[in-house]
């Protein structure tokens, strides 16, 4: 059987094809799956998919009139999917339920150190030969407050470096994680986290409780100095109400590795067009805020995990066998 995976990186192409070499013929494409790439996949049974792709009802209508029986996403997060319409379809459903958390709890940490000792602003100015210091002091993380929200794998790592810092520290979440409260996380609620926190740090999926988690409220009660980072999914932070609160000449600094309206922006060229969104236009102006392009899950170590899986569920369906990485099972045959 022949897979066809779309939005494919160039990094990645090799990982991806050295792993199913052997197994299943594999068809990288760099192009990312929406209603206008859906028709490319008729006649593959199974497809592979990135963390922006568009699985809509239409795109699933459109793989399913074309034979496509199984998708096999390669991330986490599976907000993008219709599952119920994927479900009705009869297709199978699988995504990568977990991978390596150090991955995105150390990106996490890179782009809190970066805002807080403003290391983009710092290496410009040396590109132009500018050494000044004027404006680039920052503040140490040891004996402050950090709040973690979302305390799974990826927050426990995340904490455990806090914890190296010697930081207090802070969690929400619907349950606690023992290893968190060993390391002397105090678990409280979401409006007293965020306003004693000197950096908080976002680790929870998008699901319709948790959009724009990070609301006006929220960031009003945040303070003043303090730093924000969004390493999990763009839709739990109002991204205008941030931009309100940055052009008031709050925070200490932001870092967002996502972005809730990135679709059909990360991970592709855009530096030659015009900016269509304004929000994201305005936001990149702050001399605080550091944007990154999705980039956290992005080691070496992550993706071959992400890869390996990956493979392992489409092995997986060819042999009926189910996983806890199945969100949507084969419909039964007769």
């Amino acid at each position: 059987m022949e897979i066809l995976a779309f939005g494919v990186q160039s990094d990645e192409r090799p990982l991806i094809e050295q792993a199913f070499a052997g197994h299943h013929e594999v068809r990288c494409l760099d192009v990312f799956l929406n209603e206008d790439t859906a028709p490319i996949a008729a006649g593959y049974e199974a497809i592979s998919t990135s963390v922006n792709a568009d699985l809509g009802h239409r795109v699933l209508q459109t793989l399913a009139a074309g034979g496509t029986q199984m998708i096999a996403q390669r991330s986490t997060g599976f907000n993008n999917i219709d599952l119920p319409v994927a479900e009705r379809l009869g297709m199978t459903v699988a995504r990568v339920s977990f991978y390596s958390p150090y991955s995105v709890a150390e990106f996490a940490w890179t782009l809190g150190m970066a805002v807080n000792r403003r290391i983009v602003r710092a290496s410009n100015r040396t590109r132009d030969f500018d050494f000044r210091l004027d404006g680039l002091m920052g503040r140490d993380w040891h004996g402050r407050t950090v709040g973690v929200v979302g305390t799974g794998k990826i927050g426990e790592a995340f904490t455990r470096i806090a914890h190296g810092f010697g930081m207090r520290l802070l969690g929400w979440d619907i349950a606690e994680n023992p290893a968190c409260t060993a390391l002397g996380m105090e678990y409280t609620d979401k409006d007293r986290l965020f306003a004693e926190s000197d950096l908080i740090s976002l680790h929870v999926p998008l699901l319709p409780d948790t959009h724009h988690l990070v609301d006006a409220a929220a960031l009003k009660a945040m303070k003043d100095d303090a730093v924000l980072v969004n390493s999990s999914r763009g839709g739990l932070v109002d991204t205008r109400a941030l931009v309100a609160e940055l052009r008031e000449g709050r925070f200490t600094g932001v870092g967002l590795d996502v972005y809730e309206a990135e679709a059909g922006l990360f991970f592709l060229d855009k530096s030659l067009e015009a900016v269509e969104d304004d929000t994201l236009a305005r936001l990149v102006t702050f001399p605080n805020v550091v944007v990154t392009s999705h980039q956290a899950y992005y080691t070496r170590d992550a993706v071959q995990q992400i890869i390996d899986t990956t493979l392992r569920n489409i092995l997986d369906y060819r042999v009926g066998r189910r996983s806890e990485n199945v969100l949507v099972p084969a419909a039964p045959t007769s």
